[in-house]
């Protein structure tokens, strides 16, 4: 008898653990925000859970906070401003998408305590990447601290297949648990 519920438990922790790869390695991530280029919006050392099966129904949309994959070792956070077809440009602080003036609210904060001069630097899509508008299968993505964030202004596009999921939300340091917009 005892053998059999020694038997029993084993199945069960070993069903558990598959579970858990299974869960981990296709539906969701862990991931933990390295420096501070989305910051205000997340700060450094934040840990976010990362829905990975989101993307595999439906595309990312302007503003979804993406992981994606920079180099082989390294996966950034950023947000995404541009989509396929899209034309980009920033004048005068202001984000214009397909020649539309956009608001982007989660900038407030910085913008207000930015000083002198812009907050994000004048540029179009063209002058940064050398593409007109953002290709097929492609994304432009930018940090929310555009003053200091290595993106799309400086590794160019990013393409659909290179990204991990969708960052849903904060859940380490347990005071700031939040659904990230």
């Amino acid at each position: 008898m005892a053998k059999s519920e020694s038997w029993e438990w084993l199945k069960a922790v070993a069903v558990a653990l598959l579970l858990a790869v299974v869960i981990r390695y296709f539906f969701f991530a862990p991931i933990v925000v390295d420096g501070e280029s989305m910051m205000p919006t997340l700060e450094h050392n934040d840990r976010m859970i990362v829905n990975k099966i989101g993307y595999n129904i439906s595309e990312p949309d302007r503003f979804d906070i993406v992981v994606f994959h920079a180099t082989h070792t390294k996966d950034y956070i950023k947000r995404v401003i541009g989509l396929p077809g899209d034309t980009i440009a920033y004048e005068d602080d202001v984000l214009y998408v397909n020649g539309e003036a956009v608001d982007e609210p989660y900038l407030d904060e910085y913008k207000a305590n930015a000083g002198t001069g812009p907050f994000t630097s004048d540029f179009t899509l063209e002058e940064t990447t050398g593409y007109e508008t953002v290709p097929e299968g492609h994304m432009f993505v930018l940090g929310d601290n555009r003053q200091h964030s290595k993106d799309s202004r400086h590794i160019g596009m990013i393409p659909y297949d290179e990204v991990v999921g969708k960052a849903n939300f904060v859940f380490w340091p347990v005071n700031d648990f939040r659904i990230v917009n």
